[in-house]
C-alpha cells in the first residue's frame, strides 16, 4: 500500500494507466473488438474451406458427368425423374 500511493500521485502514472485504458477499451481497435474479429475470421475461414471443399466435389461431380453420356443420363433419370419414350417410371417414397 505504500508503493501504490506514491505511484498514484505521479502524473506520468496516471497518464499511462488512462493511455492504456483508453487503447484497451474506448479505442477504434479495442481489445474487446480485436477478440471478436479473430472468432469472426475463424468463422469465415471455416467456411471459406467448407465451400472449397463443396466446389471441389462439384467440379468432380461435373466432370463425371460431362465425360459420358451413360453417367449424364443416370444423372438425369436419378435427379429430375426423365425416362425414355418407352419406359414406365415408378417412384416409391420412404417414410
Amino acid at each position: 500500500m505504500h508503493i501504490v500511493l506514491p505511484l498514484l500521485r505521479n502524473k506520468y502514472v496516471i497518464a499511462g494507466l488512462v493511455f492504456i485504458i483508453w487503447i484497451g477499451f474506448f479505442d477504434q481497435n479495442n481489445i474487446v473488438d480485436r477478440v471478436s474479429l479473430a472468432r469472426r475470421i475463424s468463422e469465415l475461414n471455416k467456411q471459406k474451406e467448407h465451400y472449397q471443399n463443396e466446389i471441389k466435389s462439384n467440379r468432380e461431380r461435373m466432370d463425371e458427368l460431362q465425360s459420358s453420356h451413360e453417367n449424364l443420363e443416370k444423372f438425369a433419370r436419378e435427379q429430375y425423374l426423365m425416362k425414355k419414350p418407352d419406359e414406365e417410371l415408378f417412384i416409391i417414397k420412404e417414410k
